[in-house]
């Protein structure tokens, strides 16, 4: 039984992780690019960047099925890379997971970014700080609360991502059967006992996030 839980545990905790780091790399720029420059271009963009919270799950993965898929032109060219195809591997789990997770990163880091004394950067560039100068060591550093809670946000995100995932990544046992995907799989097979379990690791989990959330915004 414990294999059965700790397998997927492994993975969602591997997938969740490298997704967070890919969603923060993408997210802290696109982030600081939003709260800096206002114009058509960011708007827009700002708006294909919050689709993943308001359309189903399940949508979001049949999109990336069909971008990512054997057939697509972004498919075969990963897969000329790598050797093998994306589709229903863990890798597949880690950008579904990134892309759900992205927007709940972005909008704390943006928000923390907006409300930094303009007048701060501003010394820091006549200073003849570089643009990524001004963003590691003050824009960073002046915002580090918003980039935290982008992160646990983020991170939440990703470990409980189910219906994306399972559309691209598939539910393979050992390879891309995540926790939230075990829990579907194990109440379909009447294991209760071992669903009940993981219920309880990933409510844990998400409430311990939500705990530190309030912590360092109190």
């Amino acid at each position: 039984m414990m294999d059965s839980i700790l397998t997927p545990l492994w993975l969602s905790l591997k997938v969740a992780s490298t997704a967070t780091i890919l969603a923060f790399i993408i997210g802290l720029f696109l982030a600081w690019w939003f709260a800096f420059s206002k114009n058509k271009v960011t708007n827009l963009l700002s708006i294909i960047i919050t689709i993943p919270l308001v359309i189903p799950p399940t949508v979001l993965g049949y999109y990336l099925l069909v971008v990512l898929g054997r057939n697509s032109f972004l498919g075969q060219w990963i897969e000329g890379i790598t050797g093998e195809p994306v589709i229903f591997t863990w890798k597949a789990a880690v950008i579904a997971a990134a892309i759900a997770a992205l927007p709940l990163l972005i909008r704390p880091m943006q928000a923390s970014f907006e409300s930094i004394n303009k007048d701060i950067i501003q010394a820091g560039a006549l200073d003849g700080a570089g643009r990524l100068q001004l963003l590691r060591y003050i824009i960073v550093p002046l915002a580090y609360k918003g980039v935290l809670a982008g992160l646990l946000l983020g991170f939440a995100r990703a470990m409980g991502e189910f219906g994306a995932t399972l559309m691209v990544a598939g539910n393979i046992p050992g390879k891309t059967q995540t926790l939230s995907i075990a829990i579907y799989d194990a109440v379909q097979a009447n294991r209760m006992m071992d669903a009940n379990i993981m219920v309880i690791i990933l409510t844990s989990t998400t409430i311990l996030f939500l705990f530190l959330l309030h912590k360092w915004f109190k």
